[in-house]
């Protein structure tokens, strides 16, 4: 938790009680659905919410800006963002059911009003979204093919509408085809501590 604030100085009573609430929340309800390694859950704020706020240091969204977190798994990185922009909409998608229960009970449990979820594919989602997130779900390739039907074509933001990402290790091979267009933020720009050693920021404008 203190993490967050010394690198969020900015946060609101309210956000850094919401933050609070998570390690609590998530330990509880991973006794009962694995959504985060029984190792992890010690490191929750650094490796999961702090890793899920380094889109935060890339980009600020503007009020009103709507977000899809694909393979969202039990939030993340969008809890933590719904969090951090109350004014902007997050959708929330998995194929796995128990996985987005938990997502959903504890942004319930948080009073986030800005989160909505839907049990499917990446594929069977239809709505279109100023951007795309997601952590580590899939290759960039795929993730782009799967996507690009969902991003909406008006713009709001300093960023063009996209894909923004949060991948780790070697990442070259992986984004060659879109050199001329991706950016990659490496995350120990931002954040001093060894698990964002390797970790990046990978923005894609569609």
């Amino acid at each position: 938790m203190e993490q967050i604030i010394h690198y969020f100085p900015e946060l609101s009573a309210k956000q850094k009680e919401q933050i609070h609430a998570l390690q609590g929340l998530y330990a509880d309800w991973n006794t009962k659905i694995n959504v985060i390694s029984r190792k992890d859950i010690e490191n929750l704020y650094v490796r999961h919410v702090l890793h899920s706020l380094g889109i935060a240091k890339v980009i600020r969204f503007k009020p009103g800006t709507s977000l899809m977190d694909v393979g969202t798994g039990g939030g993340f990185p969008a809890i933590p963002l719904a969090i951090y922009f109350p004014e902007c909409k997050f959708h929330l998608v998995d194929s796995i059911c128990k996985k987005l229960k938990v997502a959903s009970e504890i942004s319930n449990a948080i009073g986030l009003t800005n989160t909505t979820f839907r049990h499917c594919r990446a594929e069977e989602e239809e709505s279109k979204f100023d951007f795309v997130i997601s952590r580590a779900v899939m290759p960039l390739n795929d993730l782009v093919k799967t996507t690009q039907k969902n991003i909406l074509k008006e713009q709001k933001n300093a960023l063009p509408n996209g894909i923004i990402c949060l991948k780790g290790g070697e990442l070259q091979e992986e984004i060659a085809q879109y050199l001329k267009k991706a950016q990659l933020f490496p995350l120990n720009k931002y954040f001093k501590e060894e698990f964002f050693e390797t970790k990046k920021v990978v923005y894609l404008p569609l």
